[in-house]
Formats: structure tokens, sequence, C-alpha cells
């Protein structure tokens, strides 16, 4: 009996040792697109004149560095044709404008030439309903015992609303994104609601609502559901290939990824009780 135990423990144990050896996996190396990270916000009670957009390229799964990408030459213009440039800050891939006028439901067109390409996308700047107030509850979640918040605004009646709502964590790296539509709470109060289960007393968190298209809403749609809602952000490069508004109209098989968008936002910020 000691003698099959002895023998079941070192087949074991070669077994294992044997799993140890390491494999080296030769991916597929794409060449790189540009991403285009335009989120124009407009907090409620600023002028919203400050606005920044940064330019990189996807890069090789295993690297750690997001190449940036220099020398482009990037404005905005409104409806009635006026240009809002952005300049680059010290070849660091951002660049930055310190007059734009932010209108709601103005129209706008980015234009980016980078590289020898030239890339355009149009979008709405819409607005959001401002959050009233914050209520906590410490019975939440499936078992009863999380700490639980919602921001609630009143949703306006006269249109179809859509949003996007942020929670930045103090205990956490990452952001949390979600989506929502008005169409089973049109006109009425709603909330957005916090998932973190490991929330304690003494942990901020800075909540964002923001007024979004109805085509922003669907493209933050399928990337919430690839990569989940905590993500790096919904102006970052998506884990998987999902297009956005900007179009290459140089090369159009050679489209970019990132999005266009114009939003006004409410932030709070509140901290656990």
């Amino acid at each position: 009996m000691k003698k099959l135990v002895f023998l079941i423990v070192l087949f074991t144990s070669l077994f294992f040792a044997s799993c140890e050896k390491v494999v080296d996996v030769d991916l597929d190396t794409a060449p790189p697109k540009l991403v285009i990270e335009a989120a124009i916000t407009w907090e409620k009670g600023t002028t919203g004149n400050e606005q920044t957009i940064k330019l990189t390229t996807t890069t090789g799964y295993f690297e750690n560095k997001i190449p940036t990408v220099s020398g482009a030459i990037i404005y905005i213009e409104n409806s009635k044709k006026e240009k809002f440039n952005f300049i680059e800050i010290k070849k660091t891939g951002q660049y930055s404008c310190i007059n734009f006028t932010p209108v709601i439901d103005e129209q706008y067109t980015l234009t980016v030439i980078s590289r020898g390409n030239r890339y355009i996308g149009t979008e709405t700047l819409k607005s959001v309903a401002p959050i009233t107030r914050i209520e906590q509850n410490n019975q939440g979640g499936f078992t009863g015992k999380d700490i639980e918040i919602k921001a609630f605004y009143t949703d306006p009646a006269d249109a179809d609303n859509f949003y996007l709502y942020k929670y930045l964590y103090s205990n956490k790296v990452k952001s949390t994104f979600y989506v929502d539509e008005d169409k089973f709470f049109n006109g009425n109060e709603f909330f957005s609601l916090s998932d973190d289960e490991d929330l304690i007393i003494g942990n901020e968190i800075e909540i964002t609502h923001y007024g979004i298209s109805k085509q922003y809403y669907n493209y933050m749609n399928i990337l919430v559901s690839i990569a989940g809602s905590t993500v790096g952000g919904p102006f970052q490069s998506p884990p998987a290939t999902v297009k956005g508004n900007m179009i290459n109209v140089t090369n159009k098989e050679n489209y970019p990824l990132g999005y266009f968008s114009l939003s006004e936002t409410s932030t709070e910020n509140y901290k656990i009780k």
C-alpha cells in the first residue's frame, strides 16, 4: 500500500513538472491603426472652452507602451463653419483647444489629418439632465449586505434621451461605465446605480452623467458588452474591432478606431457614510 501511494505521488510530481514547460506563442501582428480619442465634454456651469483630443496607434499585445501620434492637423467646425483648432502639446500626441464654443444640439465635424490620411466624423452635442440627489442604501446587492449608491435625475419628457454613466471609485484603478435610454422612464425621475460590491465607509465616488446621441449609445452598448462595464474608458482603443464614427476619406479600408463624441455632463462627488 505504501509503495502504491509513493508511485502515485511520484507520477503526479513528474506530470506537473512536465507542465511547466514555457511555450512561445506566435501572434499575428496587424498594421497599426490610428486611435482617435475625441470626447468633447461640457460640464454644467462651466464655459467648456478647453478641450483635448488624443491620438495614438494600436500596438502589439505584449507591448506595455502605447505609441502616440504627433504632427497631425486637427480642427472642429460647427454648422456655421466656425473653426476650432487643436494644437499639439510638445509632441505628446495630445492636442488642445482653448476657445471651443459648445452649443446644445449643434452639429460639429471633426477633421484629423495625419500621415497622408484625412479622417472626418460628425456628431451632435447632447444635453444631460442634472443630478439632483444621491441616496445610499446599506442593504443593497443580491445579498442585501452591500453598500449601494443611486444618483437621481429627472428625464426630460419632450425628447428621446440617451445616457452614459461613469463611476470612478477611490478603491479602484479603472472607472465603470454603462449606458441607458429613457424608453421606459421617459419624463420621470430615474437614477444611475453603483456596481462596486466592495464599497466601505470612507470610500469616495465621482459620478458623471453624459448626455449622448443614439449612435454613440449604440457604439458604447457594443463596447461595454465586449469588454464589460469596467473598461479603461469609452474614448480609448477598444479590446476588439469596433468601428466608431470617424471615416478615413483618403482610404476607407484603413479605418481608425475610437469615437468623436460631444456631451454635456453633470458630475457629483460622494463619500460613503
